[in-house]
C-alpha cells in the first residue's frame, strides 16, 4: 500500500521542497554517471535521474515507483523519461541494468522478510553481470526515530505564497526493528490536514547480510555516512553497495 503522503497530489507537489538535493544524492549520482543503464526503485519525483539526464547521461534510465502522484511530478519535469508505475513484485527485468539504486531510505518500507527477499531477488535478476545495487538504511544503533517528535515542526513554502507545516510522531512503544509513526501536513489554506501513517524497518548489518546472501547478493562496499566513512555504532547510515554473489 502506498503511504498517503506519497499518494496525495498536494503533498507530492511538495516532495522536492521537503527533500532537497543532498549528500546522499551526490553519492548515488556518482554511480549513475558510471553506469550505462540505471533502474531507480522508489524513484519518487525522479530527482536523481532527472539530474543525470540534465548532465547529459546518454544511457537508459528507468524510474519505478508505486505512487502515481509522485510519478506525475516526474513526468511533468521530464516528459521524455521512462517512468514506470509499480514495484519490484509487479515489474520484472532480466539482466538489463548496470546499476539499481534505492534512495531516500526507500529500502526501509519493506518491512517483512518475504517482501525483502522478493525485492532483492528481483534486483539481482535486473542486474547485468558485474552490476551494482546501491541502497541505504538508517543505522538502528543511532535511533533516529527518537527525534521524530510532534513539537518539532518544519515549515516549508507551498509554492503559492503560503506555508505548510510538517510534523512527525512515533506510535509508542517501539517494539523490535519496526517503527510506526504518523506524518502530518497542515496549512491554513487547506480545509483539513493530510495525515499519513507509515512503518519503517531498521535492520542491522547481520540481518541485512543474511537477507542479501539469501537473495544471491554480496556486499562489495559499505559505509556509515555519505562521505564514505566507516560504519560504526554512531554512524547515521548503513550504506551498502552490493553485487551478484
Amino acid at each position: 500500500m502506498v503511504d498517503r503522503s506519497f499518494a496525495d497530489l498536494s503533498v507530492a507537489a511538495l516532495y522536492d521542497t521537503l527533500n532537497p538535493w543532498g549528500p546522499g544524492d551526490d553519492f548515488c549520482l556518482g554511480y549513475v554517471r558510471q553506469a550505462r543503464s540505471v533502474l531507480d526503485v522508489g524513484c519518487g519525483t525522479g530527482q536523481l535521474l532527472r539530474r543525470a539526464r540534465a548532465e547529459g547521461h546518454p544511457g537508459r534510465m528507468v524510474g519505478l515507483d508505486p505512487a502515481a502522484a509522485m510519478l506525475l511530478q516526474a513526468r511533468r519535469a521530464d516528459p521524455g523519461g521512462e517512468w514506470v508505475l509499480g514495484d519490484l513484485r509487479s515489474t520484472r527485468w532480466e539482466g538489463e541494468f548496470d546499476l539499481v539504486v534505492m534512495t531516500g531510505h526507500a529500502f526501509q518500507v519493506l518491512t517483512c522478510d518475504e517482501e525483502l527477499l522478493d525485492a532483492m531477488r528481483a534486483v539481482r535478476s535486473a542486474l547485468t553481470a558485474g552490476g551494482r545495487f546501491v541502497f541505504e538504511t538508517r543505522n538502528p544503533a543511532a535511533r533516529a526515530w527518537e527525534s521524530w517528535r510532534p513539537d518539532r515542526v518544519r515549515e516549508i513554502p507551498d509554492g503559492s505564497g503560503g506555508t505548510v507545516r510538517v510534523r512527525h510522531e512515533v506510535c509508542e512503544p517501539v517494539v523490535g526493528d519496526r517503527v510506526t509513526f504518523t506524518e502530518t501536513y497542515d496549512s491554513d489554506r487547506w480545509t483539513r490536514p493530510v495525515v499519513s501513517r507509515s512503518t519503517l524497518r531498521f535492520l542491522d548489518t547481520p540481518q541485512l547480510d543474511r537477507l542479501l546472501g539469501a537473495s544471491g547478493l554480496a556486499v562489495a562496499e559499505r559505509y556509515g555516512d555519505w562521505g564514505r566513512g566507516p560504519l560504526t555504532t554512531t554512524s547515521p547510515e548503513i550504506i551498502t553497495v552490493a553485487g551478484r554473489a
